[in-house]
């Protein structure tokens, strides 16, 4: 049932392929206004998940199967930092959900290193999940004030110029 297990690893690269595109998408924004805890929070989520694909690919070709590299969704244009974070999160959930239930469908198959994979990245997803939580419940708590802080951080470091050698 080796198929299967190469199906759903497929799957999981394309949801990981449209997490990369959506979170540099945000990454970019975030970084063109200044956001730059968050605009470095989006690009490293996206540089994991881009290890995520690679751990995957080599499951794939492991079980002599053919990696597909298509993203299973478009980006969302979105600009808003709060709907920034509110995709995110339920990205986040979302992967760590289906992964859960594929990991299963590994285990009734007989491949219990895939199963292994899903469970590892299940924890990542959740990691994830927490950190965009955090920044999603920082903003509704402080407001405006918790970007305005981070924008008026850039400003102060791009304005002590670059360090002296």
């Amino acid at each position: 049932m080796k198929e299967k297990s190469i199906a759903l690893l497929n799957k999981a690269i394309a949801d990981e392929l449209s997490a990369v595109h959506q979170y540099m998408y945000f990454h970019f924004h975030c970084d063109d206004q200044g956001f730059d805890l968050l605009a470095g929070l989006f690009r490293q989520t996206a540089i994991q998940e881009m290890m995520h694909i690679e751990k995957l690919a080599e499951r794939i070709l492991f079980l002599k199967g053919e990696v597909e590299m298509k993203a299973s969704e478009n980006v969302n244009k979105i600009h808003d930092v709060k709907a920034m974070l509110e995709v995110a999160t339920k990205m986040e959930t979302d992967s760590a959900h289906d992964y859960n239930l594929w990991a299963n469908e590994c285990s009734a198959n007989a491949d219990s290193v895939s199963k292994k994979l899903f469970e590892v990245l299940v924890e990542d997803e959740e990691r994830h999940f927490d950190r965009y939580d955090t920044e999603l419940e920082n903003l509704i708590k402080f407001g405006d004030n918790y970007l305005a802080l981070q924008s008026i951080e850039r400003s102060k470091n791009l304005g002590a110029g670059p360090p002296a050698l």
